[in-house]
């Protein structure tokens, strides 16, 4: 049965962000039954437009009783929602009864924890579904996506950023890096995207960066190996603001691996700043 398939019922768990909202609506409109999962203490309040429940990160057993009830088996996972010491989780029965599992996923990083979670909810019959199984026009397509084509220095600093990535991938670091003339000026890690560029920005600013004029890209994309269906990388309005604030040339994004959110507001958000965003194909 496809991923796809209209009127199969779908359950978002939604984080923080717009992202999980507006792809609910996309899944609406592709066909798609929708029922959220709002995370305490991440995601908005918007969530009580749809069909919903509220759950805590421990709140297995409610999770899976919920769902049952509603016959609900494609879950997604989208949004961002800070990472939890495993002593922060208020663990309901449904949990408890994990606990040993739950405790071995706070073992590695980003990639492995929600790895993990994935294969946690498939062990109770769930299927785990990616965002190009129900709301694929939330993907980054492949050329211009705002202001001109990348050429020169900022053309090769998108290929420098992209080896980067796959180079750094095996460690689960980031997703994104800012490179400039083929120098390295920073890399994502579990600061998050606009801390980084913020990074970039005071540097910049304290003259321990001396770049003339608007230079360096921020290169963003999937890491190697990452399962497609878990925190794809994301830019919206608060990435070009984070761009801009540090000088920068423009973004690039890996096509079809990457979400855009807001993507009328964001490319005329783009423009306005002087920024290019590309979409290379990975």
């Amino acid at each position: 049965m496809n991923g796809a398939e209209p009127g199969r019922p779908l359950a978002i768990l939604c984080g923080g962000g717009g992202l999980a909202l507006e792809a609910a609506r996309w899944a609406r409109l592709n066909g798609r039954e929708v029922f959220l999962v709002g995370i305490v203490g991440s995601a908005a309040s918007d969530v009580e437009s749809f069909p919903h429940v509220w759950l805590r990160l421990g709140e297995l057993g409610k999770l899976f009783a919920a769902l049952r009830e509603r016959e609900i088996v494609d879950v997604a996972i989208l949004g961002s929602v800070r990472r939890p010491e495993f002593s922060d989780l208020k663990l309901d029965w449904g949990a408890v009864a994990r606990v040993g599992e739950i405790a071995r996923l706070f073992r590695g990083g980003d990639n492995s924890l929600l790895a993990g979670v994935a294969r946690l909810l498939e062990r109770e019959g769930l299927r785990v579904v990616g965002v190009r199984d129900y709301a694929p026009q939330l993907l980054a397509p492949a050329g211009i996506v705002a202001g001109r084509a990348p050429e020169g220095e900022a053309e090769s600093d998108i290929a420098f950023g992209a080896a980067l990535l796959r180079a750094l991938s095996p460690f689960d670091v980031g997703q994104g890096a800012v490179v400039a003339n083929g120098r390295v000026l920073a890399v994502e890690a579990a600061e998050g995207t606009d801390e980084m560029l913020a990074r970039v920005a005071r540097m910049r600013a304290s003259g321990r960066l001396r770049l003339k004029g608007r230079a360096g890209v921020f290169v963003k994309a999937a890491k190697r190996g990452q399962d497609m269906r878990l925190d794809l990388p994301a830019v919206g309005l608060e990435t070009i603001a984070s761009a801009a604030n540090a000088e920068l040339s423009g973004i690039a994004i890996a096509a079809g691996e990457a979400l855009i959110a807001d993507r009328a507001a964001f490319v005329a958000s783009a423009e306005k700043a002087g920024l290019f965003v590309f979409g290379w194909t990975p």
